[in-house]
């Protein structure tokens, strides 16, 4: 028996075929040449395991034979999807219609998204919601809001980008979150979550404020988006502005993880009568026409109606609270009557909030059943819906899966420690001590800036909180650790994932300016470690900094230890910045690198010593512990007369206090794109290659 390592969907069609020849009798190679007829290769053969048996017996074939028909009886159709290039193509169908139109449309995104992963089933779960609103709003006129973008694919889809999005996640492809620069139906940047409603209702003002009386504005936030603290002051200016604003709460009890607090548990409970909302409706509109009601008493009149509502219901309706007409729960996944419920509502004077119920990885079992694992699943088998997980045998773990089991350690020999994350245990590894101590573990929802601040409020009066935030999302909780944290001097770790540039969710995930950003403010300690065995120092002066903060920002690549500098790391790496690897010879320039970038400098230090240019590579992965170190030892890292050039995936400003001039150092002065990690960095220059030309163009 043996195992074929070949992985079809990056293999052209010919060099599939020869493996074939190669590997099976000529009868196979055949019938595996007929393939390219139904363009099934990438998924009936992708890491498909071949057996050989006595006597030459290919029992792949047999194996073959039986998966290819069910994969070609599941080949989707598209009867009307085929016909529907945009929304106004969708507008020419009859109601009956549009539930075809959601099964084909989720037919695609899973074809789509089986061979080039992606967000999955958070799209899935808003399907019947976006043919609704394209079918029933006129876009792009009409505007559509969308909050946390990656559950946009079907609107992706249905606008103009079909054909193009197997290039999503790609780069020079379209990106992976709605964005006004690729097209004039995504009216608004949205990968962060909880804008929608602010934004939404900018829109509703400037329409009103230039007499377009006849565009409609709505706003989707859901995926866990409620919340966040800048949905309710978008809520809050709401009531208070006027506007014919509608917001779509897609409640489906999740973020990326279950959704947390008591805002889901009260959005579980909320019921309100459909009957009731149309009877008031047509009753206000007739007493309008008739001059009996104005805008004055038509508020006074729902305040009225609310405090009636909520004492026969027994319990108060937050949304109607602040005098914003609220509809529903109906079922998000019913197309005709939502599109319907739109119609009704779509002219209806005032804010308006519709709230609908649905469910994450609708349409696909796996991910109904497993909707956390299956938010970003990678490649999978579409009929059985197997995943195909990467074999790292042998290879690093993640900094994230480090920190889950640091974190673990940490907490057993000391009782102050806790754990902090916004919405985010499973993505940074917190769930490994939720599910150890889930007491000393708190999950506070999609809310960055709570969770700094609650971090702070409990290293006041004595605990360690460890609060894990992705490095994109923490600009979002940047006054929370001046104000809250660091002015105060308090103890709070901040363990920021995915520093520097992390691929192929655009540049709304590309956290290009945190690290510089974290430096510059007073009392607070970065580190960017380069490895496992700096990652350790980092958690140690962590732990020992008692009064002041700590950000750790670890890279989201399987960094190779490095084994070889063991002993030097071991006893250097605390000083903030060391000779990791010094030059053979007298060092014609310095290389300076933080972060995975540490990595990079030594291949380049390799290459140049080839062309006979030594030059010395230093870590830096701490500032203001290097800035602390005596003058004699700051000369012995980095000697005054020789060039000094820095490399980190950031925003190159502030290196020069080190290298001399901005001119020497490789960093990024964009907001990044869309694409795989290390076709990332070679984009922005981040190559063995180029930073060897940009040293010896220094010297």
């Amino acid at each position: 028996m043996f195992e074929s390592s070949y992985d079809f969907p990056s293999f052209h069609y010919v060099s599939c075929a020869k493996v074939i020849k190669k590997l099976f009798p000529p009868s196979f190679s055949s019938r595996f040449n007929n393939l390219r007829k139904h363009r099934k290769t990438d998924t009936s053969l992708y890491r498909i395991r071949f057996y050989k048996k006595k006597e030459v017996e290919y029992t792949f074939f047999s194996y073959f034979c039986t998966k290819f028909p069910r994969i070609m009886n599941s080949e989707p159709t598209y009867n009307l999807l085929n016909s529907i290039n945009y929304p106004e193509d969708l507008r020419k169908l009859t109601v009956e219609q549009l539930p075809e139109v959601c099964g084909e449309l989720r037919q695609d995104i899973i074809k789509e998204l089986c061979c080039n992963p992606g967000h999955f089933a958070a799209s899935l779960g808003t399907v019947e919601l976006t043919v609704a609103l394209h079918y029933v709003y006129n876009t792009p006129y009409d505007r559509i809001v969308w909050d946390v973008g990656h559950q946009a694919y079907g609107h992706k889809i249905l606008t103009g980008r079909r054909e193009a999005f197997s290039t999503n996640r790609k780069l020079g492809g379209i990106r992976p979150f709605p964005s006004p620069e690729e097209s004039e139906y995504d009216t608004f940047t949205c990968g962060h979550a909880s804008n929608s409603i602010s934004a939404a209702l900018g829109m509703a003002v400037a329409a009103a404020r230039k007499g377009d009386a006849k565009r409609h504005v709505v706003a989707i936030i859901g995926d866990g988006s409620m919340s966040g603290g800048l949905a309710f002051e978008g809520l809050n200016n709401a009531s208070a502005t006027s506007n014919n604003l509608l917001i779509i709460l897609n409640d489906n009890d999740m973020a990326i993880d279950r959704s947390v607090g008591g805002m889901k548990q009260y959005l579980f409970n909320l019921t309100t009568s459909n009957r009731y909302n149309q009877l008031r409706f047509k009753l206000s509109r007739m007493l309008f026409k008739l001059g009996i009601l104005n805008e004055e008493r038509r508020k006074a009149l729902i305040r009225f109606g609310n405090s009636l509502k909520s004492m026969a219901a027994q319990q108060q309706n937050i949304f109607e609270g602040m005098n914003i007409r609220y509809f529903g729960p109906i079922d998000g996944h019913d197309v005709k009557n939502l599109a319907r419920v739109l119609r009704d509502i779509k002219d209806m004077q005032g804010p308006k909030i519709l709230h609908l119920h649905t469910i994450k990885g609708k349409g696909f079992g796996p991910a109904e059943k497993h909707a956390t694992e299956w938010h970003a699943p990678g490649k999978f088998d579409p009929v059985t819906g197997e995943r195909f997980i990467a074999n790292t045998e042998g290879m690093p773990p993640l900094f994230q899966d480090v920190f889950g089991n640091t974190l673990v350690e940490l907490a057993e020999a000391n009782p102050k420690i806790v754990g902090v994350t916004p919405a985010m245990p499973s993505g940074c590894s917190m769930n490994i001590l939720m599910e150890k101590m889930p007491k000393r573990a708190f999950d506070v929802g999609i809310a960055e800036g709570h969770a700094v601040t609650f971090s702070g409020g409990m290293a006041k009066d004595g605990l360690q909180p460890f609060c894990n935030i992705y490095s994109s999302f923490m600009q979002r909780a940047h006054d929370n650790i001046i104000h809250d944290v660091a002015i105060q001097n308090l103890p709070v770790v901040l363990c920021l994932d995915r520093a520097g540039l992390v691929g192929e969710d655009g540049p709304t995930h590309q956290p290009i300016e945190t690290t510089m950003a974290l430096r510059l403010i007073p009392n607070v300690s970065v580190i960017r470690p380069a490895d496992a065995l700096e990652t350790a120092t980092a958690w140690q002066q962590a732990c020992l900094n008692k009064h002041k903060p700590t950000c750790l920002l670890l890279s989201r690549q399987k960094l190779t230890v490095l084994h070889d500098y063991a002993a030097t790391i071991h006893e250097n790496a605390h000083k903030g910045a060391y000779v990791l690897s010094p030059a053979k010879n007298e060092a014609k320039a310095v290389l300076i690198g933080t972060g995975s970038e540490v990595h990079l400098a030594l291949a380049a230090q390799a290459k140049l010593a080839e062309e006979g240019i030594d030059v010395s590579v230093v870590s830096m992965p701490c500032w203001d512990a290097f800035d602390a170190q005596s003058d004699e030892y700051k000369e012995s890292v980095l000697p005054a007369g020789v060039t000094k050039f820095a490399v980190e995936a950031g925003v190159p400003y502030g290196w020069s206090r080190y290298t001399g001039t901005e001119k020497n150092v490789l960093g990024i002065t964009t907001f990044g794109a869309s694409a795989p990690g290390d076709v990332m960095m070679e984009k922005y220059g981040f190559t063995v290659e180029n930073l060897v030309a940009k040293v010896k163009a220094a010297l």
